[in-house]
């Protein structure tokens, strides 16, 4: 073998086939050490500068969260004599509670709240006057009797301040069971008043199932247990029963308007008053249901007194949140109102 051992310095004859060694990478020039400095500088005041934001941002959310609790522990704090949303009450003024929606231990026109309020503005040594402002189609036959209940005994603990119902839109039913309860009842005199009377809604959707092929498979333990179920008729001794239950809690009704009311109520039975009825408010002044036209600002320029300050409770959260809103939408424009009708509730007994 000639050939061999191969000669290290001598190319084979395929040399022609492979590539041509690299040449060494050349060194940057000073040009180009700039460029590549310059990107490298921005990228990290890029970074520098995304991370300042990143805690302002986070800064002004603590401060926002820090402001909400602030403003929480101020409104639930109870230092006198302010109100409950830091209003000063040490001056003459009359005391406003507010009666507003369905009446229902889950909704805000609720015993609980109500009966605290009106404690409250009695108590207040500053309040001439105190009123109820209604605007109710009424609702539970136990809240209302006890918010009337609360009127009647506050009236008496104190009998030289007048309690005040000022009926807006609506004041039937519980509404006016519990608007019974005042020294005078004042009325507009389109305002919507009376329907003393109970209500229990019921439905029989038996033909409805039969239709759709849905049958009724309750289980009871007790003979009328299902006495309100939507599959089948009442029948005779339930439905007198149902009639018992009610009459009895209309008497109730009926008993407490006229012990509200006394002689200013006028022939009710010819006028029908304790029928369901219900009337204007301009009506149920001739009827004596009411006494008086007039809202809580006439009531105010009545009794001369410069200061209106409202009892109601008030979540403080959404207090705060009210005031942003209001702040922020400042200036934007003409603000656009929403009528509507409020809810009825269905399944138990309530006063309509």
């Amino acid at each position: 073998m000639p050939n061999w051992p191969p000669d290290p310095n001598k190319r084979p004859d395929n040399s022609a086939n492979q590539p041509a060694p690299m040449p060494p990478p050349s060194q940057p020039s000073g040009q180009e050490w700039r460029l590549l400095e310059n990107t490298l500088l921005a990228s990290v005041v890029e970074q520098r500068r995304a991370r300042r934001w990143s805690i302002f941002f986070k800064l002004l959310t603590f401060g926002y969260i820090l402001l909400i609790f602030l403003t929480l522990g101020r409104s639930c704090s109870s230092s006198a004599p302010t109100g409950l949303d830091g209003v000063d009450t040490s001056k003459p003024h009359l005391a406003v509670v507010e009666l507003q929606g369905v009446i229902s231990s889950g909704d805000v026109a609720n015993a609980y709240d109500v009966n605290d309020a009106l404690t409250r503005a009695f108590a207040n040594s500053n309040s001439k006057a105190v009123a109820l402002d209604i605007n109710s189609p009424g609702g539970s036959p136990v809240q209302s009797d006890e918010i009337w209940q609360t009127m009647m005994d506050l009236r008496q603990e104190y009998p030289d301040k007048k309690l005040y119902a000022v009926i807006g839109d609506m004041g039937a039913s519980g509404a006016y069971y519990v608007a019974s309860a005042a020294d005078e009842i004042y009325v507009n005199p389109s305002s919507l008043v009376g329907s003393i009377g109970v209500i229990m809604p019921s439905y029989n959707i038996e033909g409805l199932m039969d239709k759709v092929g849905v049958k009724d498979r309750t289980i009871t333990a007790g003979e009328y247990k299902d006495i309100l179920s939507l599959s089948r008729p009442l029948t005779p001794y339930e439905e007198k029963h149902v009639e018992k239950v009610l009459d009895n809690t209309h008497k109730h009704f009926i008993n407490a308007v006229k012990e509200g009311r006394g002689d200013r109520l006028k022939n009710p039975e010819q006028n029908k008053l304790f029928s369901g009825l219900f009337w204007t408010g301009e009506q149920s002044i001739e009827l004596g249901l009411a006494d008086k036209k007039g809202s809580i600002a006439s009531l105010e320029k009545q009794l001369e007194l410069d200061n209106v300050i409202n009892y109601s409770p008030t979540d403080p959260f959404q207090l705060f949140m009210d005031r942003f809103a209001v702040k922020l939408g400042a200036g934007i424009g003409s603000s656009v109102s929403l009528e509507g009708f409020l809810p009825q509730e269905e399944g138990n007994a309530k006063m309509r």
